[in-house]
């Protein structure tokens, strides 16, 4: 049972979350620590996250709604795989112990952490490479496994997942940064959603939490939001990642 302190530091932690999601990304990286810190198990800590944070990726869709209208060919191929992904990754991890999930946390968050370190260079790397010519397969039907892998990575943890979706959807799409961006975040959105939806039926999720987490982190986007363009995102990246890699240390420790 959580205390009032418990719910005041998850819902600090959800806050800080949504911020960050919303100017550079990794806001798991907080939430996830700070759930098994007030003594949830992993396992539950992980859904619970996953249920609470969610609706966040609806705004973030919708915000590059316009870059999408033109792309629902290749959504009607990837967004069903994307799902399915997201289904198969939450079915293995409510059949992973909680021993071996706990076991394989710091790992999950280490590569969290250096996948959220590398978005700046995979973002340039996807500059250069619309600007050479010839390079890309421009086949929409390459794309699906690729987003169907990445997906099953949404659905088990989720940390670090639109880096993973970016560069899977460049190696496989000839197109421009901006609209694999919104490409990207229709996928995430659909394998969060879709992970959420399976996980309300597990008996994992703490409502309390998630409800308290979901306030927090609507607050925390929208302050996000407005402070976009006064915080330099690498910077808050620098701090995520630092926070990731410190908590992996602590992860392992234990």
């Amino acid at each position: 049972m959580l205390s009032g302190i418990d719910y005041l530091l998850v819902g600090l932690a959800a806050l800080a979350a949504g911020a960050v999601n919303a100017l550079a990304g990794g806001g798991t990286l907080i939430t996830f620590p700070m759930l098994t810190a007030v003594g949830l198990p992993a396992v539950a800590a992980n859904v619970t996250n996953t249920v609470a944070l969610s609706p966040g990726y609806l705004g973030a869709t919708l915000a590059q709604a316009k870059d999408l209208r033109d792309q629902r060919k290749r959504m009607w191929l990837l967004l069903p795989a994307s799902a399915l992904g997201g289904i198969t990754g939450g079915i293995l991890l409510l059949n992973t112990g909680e021993r071996l999930f706990r076991d394989l946390v710091p790992y999950l968050i280490i590569l969290a952490s250096v996948l959220l370190a590398v978005q700046d260079p995979v973002r340039a790397w996807l500059v250069r490479r619309a600007e050479e010519m010839g390079t890309a397969v421009n086949s929409d039907k390459s794309a699906v496994l690729p987003a169907f892998l990445a997906a099953i990575y949404g659905g088990y943890f989720g940390a670090g997942l639109s880096v993973i979706v970016l560069a899977a959807l460049g190696l496989t799409l000839d197109d421009s940064l901006t609209r694999l961006n919104a490409l990207k975040q229709a996928i995430a959105f659909s394998v969060n959603v879709t992970a959420a939806i399976f996980f309300l039926f597990s008996g994992k999720v703490v409502w309390s939490a998630a409800l308290v987490m979901a306030v927090g982190a609507l607050v925390g986007g929208t302050l996000g939001g407005r402070l976009a363009g006064r915080i330099k995102p690498a910077s808050l990246r620098k701090v995520v990642v630092t926070i990731g890699f410190a908590v992996a240390i602590i992860y392992l420790i234990r």
